[in-house]
């Protein structure tokens, strides 16, 4: 049965491993289907979201350094606390104007996307490296590492598997993240809910951060950041898209915008360029991996 929602609150931001408010103080209020004002979250500002990035970039090399076996085991830790919180999050879908059924599936196959990463951990540095053939007496090694510190813009819907969806993978491959959920459209409480399951997780501190905000004052700071290394992002306007993309032009990061019409209806036609969220074949690839890793190439000498 579905845990209802009793009590407003005022849903902080997390970063560090912490839960702060707003440096700001501003809060956004977020009303149910019926426009009645259910909760507030935090409006992130630009001092919140350099504070998010400089968390990041201090948790980066332990996360990058560990096992790839350790993050599979967080990973799969992280999916069981999700599991323990489920009725909690399928009540915040509803509270943003879904349907219980329609929030129940959401909440499995967000569940299921982590534990498919989880598995990934230790398996795609197989699937995308490999062993280059040369001529003379060398082994050629090309392997995946990951990019470093990637923001995530969340697409309003479906908002807890978008969000899951972009985040797992560039956990999975050591990647530290920051990511943006919009608070004025999309799912701000099912994000908030979200943190407190990865706060009480084996999740190191500052290794995913999550900010609730506005996206058209969020992406300007992201695209100019330069301690930002790549861009996942999904459900933004073509406006944001560009923003984006001539910030990576000007600083160099890697930037993956997947369609604004991204579906996450249930047996919806996709045309090209469109994502089937609820698609595991689709959206549980390595290649979803791939935008958040660099390929390095090394030589050894052989035996003679």
């Amino acid at each position: 049965m579905t845990t209802r929602l009793e009590v407003n609150k005022t849903y902080k931001l997390f970063i560090d491993g912490k839960f702060p408010r707003s440096e700001s103080g501003r809060t956004i209020a977020v009303a149910d289907a019926r426009g009645r004002v259910v909760a507030h979250v935090c409006h992130a500002s630009r001092k919140d979201l350099r504070d998010a990035v400089s968390a990041a970039r201090k948790a980066l090399p332990g996360w990058r350094n560990a096992t790839a076996y350790l993050r599979g085991q967080i990973l799969y830790r992280m999916a069981e606390m999700m599991e323990g919180k489920r009725g909690e999050l399928a009540a915040a879908l509803v509270v943003g104007g879904g349907r219980p059924a329609a929030a129940r599936r959401e909440v499995e196959v967000s569940i299921d996307r982590l534990v498919a990463y989880a598995g990934w951990a230790d398996k795609f540095a197989q699937v995308l490296g490999c062993n280059n053939a040369v001529a003379g007496p060398y082994y050629n090694f090309t392997v995946p590492e990951p990019t470093g510190v990637v923001a995530v813009v969340a697409p309003d819907a479906p908002g807890l598997l978008g969000l899951v969806s972009l985040c797992a993978p560039a956990l999975c491959a050591g990647n530290a993240v920051v990511a943006v959920v919009g608070a004025d459209g999309g799912q701000p409480i099912a994000a908030a809910v979200l943190a407190e399951v990865f706060a009480t997780s084996d999740l190191p501190g500052g290794v995913l951060n999550l900010l609730t905000g506005t996206r058209d004052e969020l992406t300007t700071v992201i695209a100019g950041h330069r301690d930002i290394d790549a861009v996942l992002a999904a459900g933004v306007s073509a406006d944001q898209a560009r923003v984006l993309r001539e910030g990576a032009a000007e600083n160099v990061k890697r930037v993956r915008v997947l369609d604004h019409k991204a579906t996450g209806n249930k047996g919806a036609k996709v045309t090209r360029g469109e994502v089937d969220w609820f698609d595991a074949a689709a959206c549980e690839s390595p290649w979803w991996i791939e935008p958040v890793v660099e390929m390095k190439t090394i030589w050894h000498p052989s035996a003679a």
